[in-house]
């Protein structure tokens, strides 16, 4: 494969895909490098959202496509905001608002336990099994209150295992080593690696 579509109008995302699969010689095009029209998420869970949007985009341009979901699920919510992360903060006014709406949810439970989640499908042909799904998890804890300068989504009140910041405060070099999103393209790499 020489060749990839990224399902995603995100240019901080597209360009993270890019410089992973780089050195694999893996040419990444994004959604508006090819005119994607944008697929209502209408699944269940990350993995049936992300293989939706990815099977839609290769019925559209008939090439290999890799589509992703994610989200942030709280212990204390019973998992909730998890499929609905970025609908659930519009619901409250964005970011940085949303954040009072989580800790008021959460109230004073002592389980401040958490974990971001990133399922990635990889769709390469028509059959209803041409495709694989690659998954990533970073686990950690909610913040009491929001830190750091880096404002992206969630990541100033969440703080990963092994740190004692939040992603808002962990430099971008780091927070891309341990993100769930990471992971996800870890595993990808080293099935194209093998393919």
């Amino acid at each position: 494969m020489n060749k990839l579509i990224l399902a995603t109008h995100n240019a901080h995302k597209l360009e993270e895909v890019r410089a992973i699969l780089a050195p694999l010689g893996v040419q990444v095009l994004g959604a508006a490098d090819v005119g994607l029209k944008d697929v209502a998420e209408t699944g269940t869970s990350f993995q049936e959202n992300a293989l939706l949007k990815a099977r839609a985009a290769y019925e559209q341009v008939k090439m290999p496509v890799l589509a992703d979901d994610s989200g942030l699920c709280i212990a204390a919510l019973d998992g909730r905001p998890g499929i609905y992360s970025a609908r659930f903060a519009t619901e409250h006014g964005g970011y940085p608002a949303v954040f009072d709406e989580i800790w008021k949810q959460m109230g004073n439970n002592p389980d401040r336990t958490a974990y971001f989640i990133c399922c990635m499908a990889l769709v390469t042909g028509d059959r209803i099994d041409d495709y694989h799904l690659f998954t990533g998890k970073m686990s950690g804890k909610i913040d009491d209150h929001a830190s750091g300068t880096h404002l992206f989504g969630y990541d100033p009140i969440f703080i990963p295992d092994g740190y004692t910041q939040t992603c808002g405060v962990l430099e971008p070099i780091v927070k891309n080593k341990i993100s769930h999103r990471a992971k996800a393209l870890s595993a990808l790499v080293t099935y194209l690696g093998q393919a």
